[in-house]
């Protein structure tokens, strides 16, 4: 996937200054897509100079003038052209699961404290989903079909970390009954 396709998902959903779309990914898509403000704002631009968003200048008092970009329907059909396509398998790279392998050759009190900073980073993930969960679909079974699609990546961010607790619990039981056994 392109930056350009995760920029033109959130502009279809609203309209927004570079700034407010950096923003909104920082809350939302910088889940599971990572693009800098720099990146957001060259990529912009060059939607703009393919024609699939286009901006307005809007005037605010004491401020700088800003842009505000819109989808435009080139834009809006290479969004649909996009999810017509197969996505590609996505392969998991991980560091934590690389260093895990070498418990046997490394240093397995730091192993230990950094399963822990794992979990804790997840358990902070998972009670920011769950309080995105209730402000945003307080009602999962009455979802239009607008919010589906954004209440099915929330679900999959919640089970995702809900899981990966659970494998860090694993993984601190297992270390801890071989340190006893040993």
């Amino acid at each position: 996937m392109a930056l350009e396709h995760a920029i033109l998902v959130s502009l279809a959903e609203r309209s927004a200054s570079g700034y407010d779309l950096a923003r909104r990914f920082d809350a939302s898509i910088g889940h599971f897509w990572k693009a800098s403000h720099q990146q957001i704002y060259k990529v912009l631009a060059r939607m703009e100079g393919d024609g699939w968003v286009s901006s307005e200048t809007v005037a605010q008092a004491g401020r700088p003038d800003k842009k505000v970009y819109v989808v435009t329907s080139a834009g809006r059909t290479e969004l649909a052209a996009w999810t017509a396509r197969p996505t590609a398998e996505e392969h998991l790279r991980s560091e934590f699961s690389v260093k895990l392998r070498a418990l046997p050759f490394g240093d397995a009190a730091a192993i230990v404290e950094d399963v822990r900073r794992q979990r804790r980073h997840h358990a902070d993930r998972l009670a920011y989903y769950v309080e995105s969960a209730a402000k945003f679909y307080p009602d999962p079974d009455s979802l239009t079909h607008d919010q589906l699609g954004g209440w099915l990546v929330l679900r999959g961010g919640l089970l995702t970390e809900e899981t990966a607790i659970r494998w860090c619990d694993e993984i601190l039981q297992r270390l801890l009954d071989a340190e006893a056994d040993r």
